[in-house]
Order: C-alpha cells, then sequence, then structure tokens
C-alpha cells in the first residue's frame, strides 16, 4: 500500500467565517479550552461596521478543531484588533500536533491568499480553563518578531491578598464618609457623570465602548458584565465595570471623581469587589498599565494596584510572516 504523506492529501482544511456559521462558532466557544465571552458572535459583531471581519474555522477532516477570530487591513491579517486578546481558539480535547497542524494550515491559507503578515495579540493565560501555550511556541519556531509586551496587575485569590497600609487607610476614610456601593444595571451615570469625563480630561479619549455599545452588550451578556459604582450622599463619586469570565474578574474600566484620595472611593469599592463580590473567582485583573505601546508603565497607576497585592503576568503581541509556514514541518521526530 503507498503510503500517504502529509502533503498527499490534507487532513486540515480552512476557510473563512461567514454569518450562516453563528451558531456553530458560538457552541465552539463554549466548549473551547482558552476562550471566553469576548469570542461570542454577540460581542465581536458590536463593533463590526469598524472592522473588515477575517475570521477563519479549522476543520480536520469535517469536525471544527479550531477558530481563529480575526479582521484584515490591506494584507495584514490581525488577531482581532476590537478583542482584549485573541489568536487561536482550540477545541478543548484538541492534541499537540492537532494544534500544530490547525495553525500552520491558518498560515498556508493567508499566504496563498495574498496576506503576508499575520499579527497576533495573545491570550493571558489566566483566562483558559485549561493549559493552552502551544502558540507560545509556535512563535519561538516562527521565529516571530515580538512587537509589545505588556504588564497585567493581577491577584491570585487562592494565594490570600496582602492589602497595603496605604489601601486600608483609603478603605478606612470611605467607612468615615459612609460611601455606599451598589451594583447597577444601567451604565449612564457612570460614563456620562464619571468615565467619560475623566477620559476627555486626562487623555482626551473616549471609552473604548460608548454608553450605547455597552448597554448592548449587558444585554447580551447580562452576567458577564456587571456595573458597580460608588455614591457619596447619593451622588456618583466613581466605579468599576467588570468583565467576569469563569476563573477571571476583570476590571474594564476603573474611574473616579477628583475625590477619590479624600473619600477613599476606589480603595473602598476594590475591597469590597476583591473580598466578595469575586471572592470565589481564581485571579482578580486590574489590566495594564502600560503607555507608548508597552514602553512605559503609569507608575501610580500601578502603585495603586499593587498595593492591594497584585502581581505582574504579561501579554504578548507578535508579528508572523505567513510565509515562514514551512517552519512548522518536521517538528514531529
Amino acid at each position: 500500500m503507498k503510503k500517504v504523506t502529509q502533503n498527499s492529501k490534507p487532513s486540515f482544511k480552512v476557510r473563512r467565517y461567514t454569518t450562516e456559521d453563528s451558531n456553530d462558532w458560538n457552541k465552539f466557544v463554549a466548549k473551547s479550552k482558552n476562550a471566553t465571552f469576548l469570542f461570542h458572535r454577540d460581542f465581536m459583531d458590536y463593533h463590526s461596521d469598524r472592522f473588515d471581519d477575517y475570521s477563519l474555522l479549522v476543520f480536520k477532516e469535517e469536525k471544527l478543531v479550531a477558530i481563529f477570530p480575526a479582521n484584515r487591513v490591506d494584507n495584514i491579517i490581525y488577531s482581532h484588533q476590537g478583542l482584549t486578546y485573541g489568536g487561536l481558539v482550540i477545541h478543548e480535547a484538541l492534541k499537540f500536533q492537532d494544534v500544530l497542524e490547525s495553525f500552520k494550515s491558518i498560515l498556508i491559507f493567508l499566504n496563498s491568499n495574498g496576506f503576508e503578515t499575520l499579527e497576533l495579540k495573545l491570550i493571558p493565560p489566566i483566562y483558559n480553563s485549561l493549559p493552552s501555550d502551544e502558540i507560545n511556541y509556535f512563535m519561538f519556531l516562527l521565529n516571530a518578531e515580538l512587537l509589545r509586551r505588556d504588564v497585567l496587575s493581577v491577584i491570585d485569590l487562592d494565594d490570600g491578598i496582602n492589602i497595603s497600609k496605604n489601601r486600608i487607610e483609603g478603605y478606612k476614610r470611605a467607612k468615615r464618609h459612609k460611601l455606599e456601593i451598589k451594583e447597577e444595571r444601567e451604565f449612564n451615570e457612570f460614563w456620562n457623570g464619571i468615565l467619560i469625563p475623566n477620559l476627555k480630561l486626562k487623555h482626551n479619549a473616549n471609552p473604548v465602548h460608548s454608553l450605547n455599545e455597552i448597554t448592548l452588550l449587558k444585554q447580551h451578556f447580562p452576567n458577564n458584565i456587571r456595573q458597580f459604582n460608588v455614591y457619596f450622599n447619593d451622588n456618583i463619586v466613581g466605579g468599576a465595570t467588570i468583565f467576569e469570565t469563569k476563573k477571571v474578574a476583570h476590571a474594564q474600566y476603573i474611574s473616579a471623581n477628583i475625590d477619590k484620595n479624600m473619600l477613599g472611593s476606589l480603595d473602598y469599592l476594590h475591597f469590597y469587589l476583591i473580598n466578595e463580590v469575586f471572592a470565589n473567582k481564581k485571579y482578580f485583573d486590574f489590566g495594564i498599565s502600560n503607555k507608548n505601546q508597552g514602553k512605559n508603565i503609569n507608575e501610580g497607576l500601578l502603585f495603586w494596584k499593587e498595593g492591594f497585592g497584585a502581581k505582574t503576568i504579561t501579554q504578548d503581541f507578535y508579528r508572523v510572516s505567513t510565509k515562514n509556514h514551512f517552519y512548522l514541518n518536521n517538528i514531529m521526530l
């Protein structure tokens, strides 16, 4: 019998996502080992007008084994720029060699369709439900260029919380001022009263999500997107928007008015979130403190996060030449 080589009849096939695939896509996200609700099409498609979607599906024979949320700009493919993290989303039962073939098939597909470059924004490992560092290894094999490395401040809640004297003092000030914390279903008070004015004043910027967008996302994901406001004499003085996933509570937005230090509003709020609301999570993720494409760090912001016992993990961004797919040949001995 003639031996069938890997190149004679590839068992892995890649094709572009279409809207007809949405149900299969979403079912796959629910079964993958490294996905969160951000990869659900109801989340990805809220800003579909801003991005030229080029998401991919990978099949082994006829079975869907991986998906790749992505968009295109000219001849560059990005692991979706509208998401905080991305990359290859893998079925929980997929073994290493199949992950290798899946990613190689994506590079071959992109290269054959005229895309010279792939830029990847990797998923921080705390968001994986199972170990899933295959892509990190592939970046090494492919001679990928490290474009950026961000610093995330994360509390491992299983190891206990070591809170600094400064944060405790802030908490006590808030108690003396009788601040009140409420979980709200609406975002308008925080967006219009705190978040937008602060971003305009400090950075001349707007939130990534408009008020209408975050409201729509809340409707789609009521258990994953949660808003907590802090009030002083019935007036909002601060708040935080939390994106909740299986293992992680991520502070997507944190902001307070100019009295935050005097009142201790953000210290008080995060004591409550960490010790009560999300105490059953594995991690509390304050997010990044980086500026200038990862080259600098906001020292005061990092100091505040570390005051709650947060430690550093990193998120990597890579550039890969799609023509380098051959480097993934003959890896297995």
